[in-house]
């Protein structure tokens, strides 16, 4: 892989999430160094006329009035790092602390934080040599930043806490550092504070769930027109006429991949072409209001996209390093109330396509919705099919539902009413990622009962669908036989929804929005 120059200014969520894989690499380009050294002189500045500023000589928070003697700057630096590490629970995956740490290096890139060129070299020889810090999920409200999961990052730099690196597996940081050749931070002034004021935790899971949600919202197309088309749906109601009498953009581009993908060239939809008259006939919900559903999910997941690559090349420190003007701010920009916002509206857009393929599961397994046998099974009685697939996807359908309560709408009290109002956008982004999972989950397991009333159809010899309909068929069918008989289903549940996961389901309609 080509190694990734970082200079604060155009990081994509695609690109981070890229950076969770331990082949990647990454340096600052040469005008982000320049911007390192030039904030720096601001600091040494400071010190060497001897002014009072916060988070240099200062302490933190409610301490910001107690000044420090020079003597003990390192200390404090050392001891804010070591004091704000108190996550708690389980350890995010080892890639997402690499997309967090390459984040943050991302932002001191941007020269508003005072770090040491020595410092973030170090932090770039640390990625590059896959050395990671554990970083627990729980313990972040999101204001002021992401304090704890950063320290925790900083924590393993500093030879404390327990690391990770391919050569090591999970270690205590120093034989993780000694065992890669990397060297432990030695921290100046300021630069414990500038590791771990910033959003970047909520951002880099948040860019996670961004990117899958969007490769979802189009395999879902893709699965939704497939259950359509088996189920014998028509296609007028996604006339284009119709969608320009109600000018959401979202939903003009869902019903023109519909269209596309139903296509007007298989005997089903030669049967019920646009312009017949069906005023007597009309789809249930789950079908003709897909554009309606998915296209408001699009245009959300747009909007997220939005905030988030605002976010990813944002300077979230306090107090900001003015280079230019040789002074320093403090502000509020490590505040994430922003991708807070953004991530509980991702949730809720998500939870929708997964909700309306839930019922669109229950179509295909109801015969008296889908003129095919019960669950789907070829001799019901002796065989379930598909009855407790249904219910696994109504699970988290409803799990879903609960993890779609907005967590930017709370904020509590800390720092003894210094920080008195925070964002809890980290656990807005872990929630917005496990409703995606659950969602890809649920679409795995349409896509898996659509094929399997493709194939009951299809044997009846009164049905063809589109060329790319049929593709996705033969490609699930490369993976996952068609159910004769009842069998251990969770495996080809898994294997569906890596098959979604993965991009093939999307690779195979390329001429979708």
């Amino acid at each position: 892989m080509e190694t990734v120059l970082l200079n604060g200014n155009d990081l994509t969520p695609e690109t981070l999430k890229s950076l969770q894989s331990f082949e990647s690499k990454i340096d600052l380009s040469e005008s982000a160094w320049e911007a390192v050294r030039s904030a720096r002189k601001v600091i040494d500045k400071v010190l060497d006329e001897k002014r009072t500023v916060y988070g240099i000589n200062t302490g933190f928070g409610k301490f910001c009035r107690v000044l420090v003697e020079p003597e003990r700057l390192v200390e404090l630096q050392n001891n804010l790092i070591t004091s704000h590490a108190c996550g708690v629970g389980e350890c995010i995956p080892v890639g997402q602390a690499r997309g967090l740490m390459a984040l943050r290096i991302n932002i001191l890139a941007k020269g508003f934080s005072g770090i040491s060129e020595e410092t973030i070299s170090r932090m770039i020889k640390a990625f590059n040599s896959g050395v990671v810090s554990q970083v627990p999920a729980r313990g972040t409200v999101g204001a002021s930043g992401d304090l704890a999961p950063l320290a925790h990052i900083a924590l393993g730099l500093l030879g404390y806490g327990k690391m990770y690196s391919p050569k090591t597996g999970i270690a205590p940081a120093e034989e993780v550092l000694t065992a890669n050749n990397v060297s432990k931070l030695e921290l100046k002034p300021k630069e414990g504070l500038a590791l771990i004021n910033g959003t970047q935790f909520i951002s880099t899971i948040g860019s996670e769930a961004l990117v899958r949600a969007e490769n979802l919202r189009k395999s879902a197309d893709i699965i939704a027109a497939m259950t359509i088309d088996t189920l014998s749906g028509k296609v007028y109601a996604f006339d284009d006429t119709i969608r320009k009498a109600k000018k959401h953009k979202g939903q003009s581009i869902i019903a023109s991949n519909l269209r596309s993908l139903l296509g007007r060239g298989s005997a089903r939809s030669r049967r019920n072409s646009f312009s017949d008259d069906h005023t007597n006939y009309q789809d249930p919900y789950t079908f003709r209001c897909v554009p309606t559903v998915h296209g408001i999910a699009l245009d959300s997941i747009k909007f997220v996209r939005s905030i988030l690559a605002v976010e990813l090349n944002s300077a979230t420190d306090n107090p900001m390093i003015l280079a230019k003007r040789d002074r320093t701010i403090s502000c509020g920009n490590f505040h994430g109330e922003y991708p807070a916002k953004a991530l509980d509206i991702l949730a809720i857009a998500v939870q929708d396509i997964a909700n309306i393929s839930e019922r669109r599961i229950e179509r295909l397994c109801n015969p008296s919705c889908s003129g095919l046998p019960a669950f789907l099974a070829p001799e019901g009685g002796i065989n379930s099919g598909f009855m407790m697939s249904h219910v696994t996807a109504s699970a988290l359908v409803s799990e879903n539902k609960v993890l779609c309560h907005p967590s930017s709408t709370d904020s509590l009290s800390t720092s003894a009413g210094t920080e008195d109002h925070v964002s809890m956008g980290g656990w807005a982004a872990r929630k917005a990622l496990q409703v995606v999972k659950n969602a890809e989950h649920v679409l795995g397991i349409e896509l898996l009962a659509a094929c399997q009333a493709f194939d009951l159809k299809e044997k009846d010899g009164q049905f063809s669908s589109t060329e790319t309909l049929t593709n996705v068929r033969d490609l699930v069918r490369e993976h996952i036989t068609f159910m004769d008989r009842d069998r251990y289903l969770s495996d080809d549940m898994e294997k569906a929804t890596e098959l979604i996961v993965s991009g093939k389901i999307a690779e195979l309609a390329s001429f979708i929005q």
